[in-house]
């Protein structure tokens, strides 16, 4: 996932905004770790560079 994304980036439950956390970047991209939404508490995984922005009980 690249970073730039963050400015688009929202939580797909409430809209709120999503903090990043890195695990394992590679350049500017960012291939393990997790968007984080301070208004409703929920954690999304970036896996592979990919984010899961799924619902949970999607997931």
């Amino acid at each position: 996932m690249k970073k730039d994304l963050m400015d688009i980036l929202c939580c797909p439950m409430c809209k709120g905004d999503l903090e990043l956390t890195v695990k394992k970047e590679e350049g500017s991209e960012v291939i393990e770790g997790t968007l984080h939404c301070k208004k409703c508490n929920e954690d999304y995984p970036i896996e592979d560079g990919i984010p899961n922005l799924l619902p949970p009980e999607l997931r």
